[in-house]
């Protein structure tokens, strides 16, 4: 039968592997807001990396093409908490990998206070104690967007849920 599709990776290795400050800051990621591994700051830092792509590409189109592709990723953006209401453009080439992790459910979880600490907050995550809605979702990197940050709780079959 063989595989259904082609794997590929969704992120990409730094280009010197010994580099101190970019380790120092790698860790920091990690630790600040639980991380597993480097892996899944690499794979943050690709997201930016494509929507910032996207917004540079841009300014090359035609300007009715350009205006209607860079209204369509401040939308997303929008939608997904990264950018405030009331942005513009240049806000969009000024995010850092930080506005995007702090937008994971395992952050979201840990700073409603449903998780005592980040790490924790991943364990409910990957446990299936958690809940957006009435989905329960177990990966921790999920991107919450703005309307789902309220209905982030317990599941009801979980045993912290308060019944």
């Amino acid at each position: 039968m063989g595989d259904p599709r082609r794997l590929k990776k969704k992120f990409k290795k730094p280009r010197h592997p010994y580099q101190k400050d970019r380790i120092m800051e790698e860790l920091e990621f990690i630790g600040k807001y639980g991380l597993r591994n480097k892996r899944e700051f690499w794979k943050m830092r690709s997201t930016l990396g494509r929507w910032r792509e996207i917004a540079r590409q841009s300014r090359t189109l035609p300007e009715d093409r350009a205006k209607e592709v860079q209204q369509t990723l401040i939308q997303k953006l929008i939608r997904l908490g990264i950018l405030e209401n009331d942005a513009t453009f240049d806000d969009v080439l000024n995010l850092t990998v930080e506005d995007i992790l702090r937008r994971r459910l395992q952050t979201q979880v840990h700073e409603r206070g449903l998780s005592k600490t980040i790490y924790h907050a991943r364990q409910l995550i990957n446990h299936k104690h958690i809940q957006v809605g009435n989905k329960r979702i177990a990966a921790p990197s999920y991107l919450v967007k703005r309307e789902e940050e309220e209905l982030i709780s317990f599941a009801p079959t979980s045993p912290f849920s308060t019944k």
